[in-house]
């Protein structure tokens, strides 16, 4: 009974452990998972069918561990040697990825897992494990590195795209506010300049009155020191004033300016002693000019003094001394920036070593009456009228600067499309005919300021002429309707109600042969006024006004003809 007993234990372990068998061969192929085992005393490799296939074997083919090691590819075999050492001596698990080569000369992967198996004595005897084919898993995932790669390539060309577009729209915003800005500041500079011309206008008219009555005052003080010494201080005052008045219709655009094909190079070297002397011994100019340089269309006055007054700035900024340099440079602008118009130009240039200015100070510089020096030793205009002059030969004045490093002013003249004219050739001046050439005349005075119709009318009365003051342009037409008789009208421009202009005109349809001059705080008409007159700038004085009768009236006095530049 025992030995019976001992029978059927035996048959149940038996068949327990051939379940087990089937359990474990049909999850190994669920798995798709080759079984080995290698002897470590025989290199005997035992392997299933499945493990075989995975290194290009037939079910029935023999594989020796020979085998195993032929199969490997030559790149991973020291790999996978040394991770069998290290599994024995360790006794770490085996885990390792390898290449095989297959007889046809495909490549696949396994993957190869065991563990050690140690005897009763404890010495490593055996290594069972098993193996997978990763082929397909690895194609897969190199498949999917590839797309990702693909996609992160995308994903940052997009995103340089979507850079670009946004760095675009930036830009725009960016040129859409300096255009704004450029905008403010061209309506505010228009502004101020309108303001400054109607201020000049008026305190030219203020001057007219305080030069004429002093010229006169002086003729009747006789001897007396004193009074003659008091009278030439206020007629120096009053001419300061005058030359203030200038530079303000300067920064107004409303100076008389006489358009000439200039040569700044020669204007340039014929100023170097004159610039060199007015900056003293401490500062050194040199200049760079070029041999051959277009001509500029300018007014050579203007562009002489806004050069001397950008040197003296320059001078002014360096107390301690350095060097100032001035350049001329040919530039074609190809397309319109700011006030300048698309063309060529010469740039007249002046850098310098001095203080620098910040932004906030590099904004303000053309403003007038702005100053950074010391009280009473700057009028805060000199850069304002530079800038206005620019703005009426359709130029610009650029300045650029930095704190510590020094200031450049370029002043961009347009290059000129005509010839240079005969500066010393006689200008022909066309006056209407009168009754007579000679003697005191009947002058029709007219001015709506009582104060400045008052002076003239005195300082003509001085000369000998008989004066009729009106003081409206309405008023100065009763007294040409009526039948009175003048040799000549002199009106000034700005009047309320009718314009020096408009009286010129309604004149010519009453008396055709009437002289007339026109005398104005602004030394030049409004744009579309084209009158067929003689002017005269104010404030004048009686000299300047005798002058202007005796061209009118072809005075035999006046001999010669008449230059632009003087003889």
């Amino acid at each position: 009974m025992r030995g019976r007993r001992r029978q059927f234990d035996a048959r149940v372990r038996m068949e327990a452990l051939d379940e087990g068998e089937r359990r474990l061969q049909t999850a190994l192929a669920a798995g798709r998972l080759g079984a080995w085992e290698l002897d470590l005393a025989t290199n005997e490799l035992t392997t299933s069918a499945t493990f075989r296939s995975l290194f290009g074997r037939g079910p029935e083919d023999d594989f020796f561990y020979t085998d195993l090691l032929s199969s490997i590819h030559p790149a991973d075999l020291e790999r996978m040697q040394s991770a069998v050492r290290t599994t024995i001596e360790t006794g770490a698990d085996y885990s390792i990825e390898y290449r095989t080569v297959w007889n046809d000369g495909s490549t696949h992967w396994v993957e190869i897992r065991a563990q050690l198996y140690s005897d009763r004595t404890g010495r490593a005897s055996k290594l069972v494990g098993v193996s997978a084919d990763i082929t397909s898993r690895l194609e897969e995932e190199e498949h999917q590195r590839l797309l990702n790669e693909v996609l992160e390539e995308r994903v940052a060309a997009r995103t340089r795209d979507l850079e670009k577009a946004y760095a675009t729209v930036m830009e725009e915003v960016s040129q859409r506010e300096r255009a704004e800005q450029q905008l403010r500041q061209s309506q505010k500079m228009e502004a101020i300049g309108q303001l400054t011309g109607g201020v000049a206008h008026d305190f030219n008219n203020l001057l007219m009155a305080v030069l004429g009555n002093l010229e006169l005052l002086r003729k009747y003080v006789g001897d007396d020191a004193r009074a003659v010494r008091l009278i030439e201080g206020a007629q120096q005052g009053a001419k300061r004033g005058a030359s203030l008045t200038q530079r303000l219709l300067a920064f107004a655009r409303r100076q008389d300016l006489r358009i000439d094909p200039v040569d700044m190079r020669a204007l340039v070297t014929g100023m170097e002693d004159l610039l060199k002397r007015s900056v003293g011994s401490t500062v050194v100019v040199r200049t760079d000019v070029p041999d051959h340089l277009p001509l500029v269309s300018a007014d050579a006055n203007q562009i002489e003094l806004a050069l001397l007054n950008l040197v003296v700035n320059a001078r002014d900024a360096m107390p301690d001394g350095g060097e100032i340099s001035i350049g001329l440079n040919h530039v074609h602008q190809s397309v319109p920036d700011g006030e300048l118009a698309a063309g060529d130009y010469v740039v007249l240039s002046v850098v310098d070593q001095g203080y620098g200015m910040d932004r906030e100070t590099l904004r303000k510089a053309v403003e007038p009456f702005f100053s950074t020096k010391e009280l009473g030793k700057g009028t805060g205009l000199g850069l304002s009228m530079i800038h206005g002059l620019a703005s009426q030969l359709k130029g610009d004045l650029k300045l650029t600067s930095e704190l510590g490093r020094g200031t450049k002013a370029e002043l961009w003249i347009p290059v000129s499309t005509s010839e240079i004219t005969n500066d010393s050739a006689p200008i022909e001046v066309s006056v209407a005919p009168t009754a007579s050439a000679s003697g005191p005349k009947r002058i029709l005075l007219v001015d709506d300021d009582p104060l400045i119709a008052m002076s003239s009318a005195d300082m003509l009365m001085d000369l000998g002429h008989d004066v009729v003051e009106a003081h409206s342009g309405k008023e100065a037409l009763e007294y040409l309707g009526d039948g009175s008789c003048f040799d000549l009208l002199i009106t000034d421009y700005s009047m309320p109600g009718m314009t020096g202009a408009d009286l010129v005109i309604a004149v010519r349809h009453i008396v055709p042969k009437l002289p007339i001059l026109i005398a104005s705080g602004y030394a030049e008409l409004p744009p579309g006024v084209d009158l067929d007159v003689a002017r005269l700038g104010k404030p004048y004085t009686q000299d300047q006004l005798e002058r202007e009768l005796r061209k009118l009236f072809n005075d035999p006095v006046l001999t010669g003809p008449v230059f632009r530049n003087g003889p």
